[in-house]
């Protein structure tokens, strides 16, 4: 990825769901004005998700989602259908597209209504209408019938595109831009202090992902991003000029951080900064409440948004494991996910301990953490439970007054 590139973590996610041969496909190229999604008359010619990154005007920096058809056949069709329903946890907006030749089917009727369910905002797309004479009234009755946002379209000429687009941005959440990682915790003109740890778990070259997009919403705030690694920063604090808003942490160095930052300043890890941005931080401070609960032969899955090459002192494989262990002295049987896939039987677990999810848009990650509260399955995530083990989560959630009262009601 380049650095002028928005990260697809923070891009709206536009899924096209549809039958076998409706056009997504199609409709995906008219709305890009690119050739960017294989377009066939051979029914089944998208089998697995395609995601593609893109600028698309009114909307901003999206991620196109293709999907298999909802009709695909057989066994494997089954599987590719699995992946298309998993699409819809990290889908913004949802786009289902139905020929118009052929009418609202069986198979879209129930896309509809898993979408509705999810309240994901939805669209219904009416493709091929260059085949066909329109009547206006048909589409107003489609609208009528299944309350929705139906605009007709032919993905061939491009009628309708334009529309379509627009209406895409009309119906993007309200609050897409109320989320912020840092930007309403400082005011312009204020220092953030960020320690970014450079160990062999950094990518060469560059910064972590987490670390990019809290210096980019501090620069977006009018205020300064001094940035240090955990030696150094005693040596910084001391030759800023006035004291930092807030002092920011890789959560590996957290003690460190802890120890040389003046206890007037605040301080918080940018894992517990995501925990807030991409999730909810008030639901994973409960999760870290329940390790001391643990019992011998309990299952934890430690669960990331991303595959890597994991090192010997993995965080999420090794060091994690060996402090809940420590903290619990109970024999607990560990399992590991990572990337797309999160579990299928979340119900069998005792604790989920997440990553910040830096890889995963905040759809996705919401939909982790509410499955898991659906089945009343403790989550918590990397950094608040590092900051819990080391003694130190109470510092660390200062910045955060509501989340900070519910800890200090828990812990009473």
């Amino acid at each position: 990825m380049s650095l002028n590139e928005s990260p697809r973590s923070v891009r709206i996610h536009i899924a096209l769901f549809g039958k076998r041969n409706a056009g997504k496909s199609s409709i995906i190229n008219a709305i890009t004005e690119q050739d960017i999604a294989i377009v066939s008359d051979v029914r089944g010619t998208t089998t697995d998700p395609v995601y593609k990154s893109i600028e698309i005007l009114p909307i901003g920096p999206c991620v196109i989602i293709d999907t298999a058809g909802l009709d695909d056949e057989g066994q494997l069709g089954h599987l590719r259908k699995k992946k298309t329903m998993e699409v819809l946890n990290k889908t913004d907006v949802s786009l289902v597209v139905i020929d118009f030749t052929v009418g609202v089917t069986d198979y879209d009727r129930y896309m509809i209504d898993e979408i509705k369910s999810k309240k994901i905002p939805l669209i219904v797309v009416l493709n091929k209408t260059d085949l066909l004479n329109i009547d206006n009234d048909y589409v107003e009755n489609i609208k009528a019938e299944l309350n929705l946002p139906v605009i007709a379209v032919s993905a061939a000429s491009g009628k309708g595109i334009k529309k379509l687009k627009n209406e895409i941005a009309n119906v993007l959440p309200e609050n897409e831009d109320k989320f912020k990682i840092i930007g309403d915790l400082i005011s312009p003109g204020d220092f953030v202090v960020l320690v970014t740890p450079i160990d062999k778990a950094a990518p060469k070259g560059r910064l972590i992902l987490p670390q990019q997009q809290t210096i980019r919403d501090i620069l977006e705030s009018d205020a300064m991003a001094v940035v240090t690694k955990e030696y150094e920063l005693k040596e910084t604090l001391e030759n800023l000029a006035k004291k930092p808003k807030v002092v920011v942490t890789d959560s590996q160095a957290f003690l460190k951080v802890a120890a040389d930052t003046p206890k007037d300043i605040l301080m918080t890890s940018f894992s517990i900064l995501f925990a807030r941005y991409k999730g909810d931080l008030v639901e994973l401070i409960r999760g870290v409440k329940t390790i001391k609960k643990l019992k011998d032969g309990d299952k934890v899955l430690i669960a990331e948004g991303c595959t890597h090459h994991r090192q010997s002192d993995d965080i999420g494989k090794v060091k994690i494991p060996r402090w809940i262990r420590q903290i619990t002295g109970k024999k607990i049987d560990f399992q590991f996910s990572s990337g797309v896939s999160f579990t299928d039987d979340i119900k069998r677990y005792s604790l989920i301990v997440h990553c910040g999810g830096c890889m995963l848009n905040r759809s996705a990650m919401l939909y982790r953490i509410n499955t898991a509260k659906e089945f009343n399955v403790p989550i918590v995530n990397y950094g608040i439970l590092i900051a819990y083990v080391q003694g130190i989560l109470d510092r660390a959630l200062k910045p955060f007054p509501m989340a900070k009262m519910i800890w200090d009601s828990m812990e009473n």
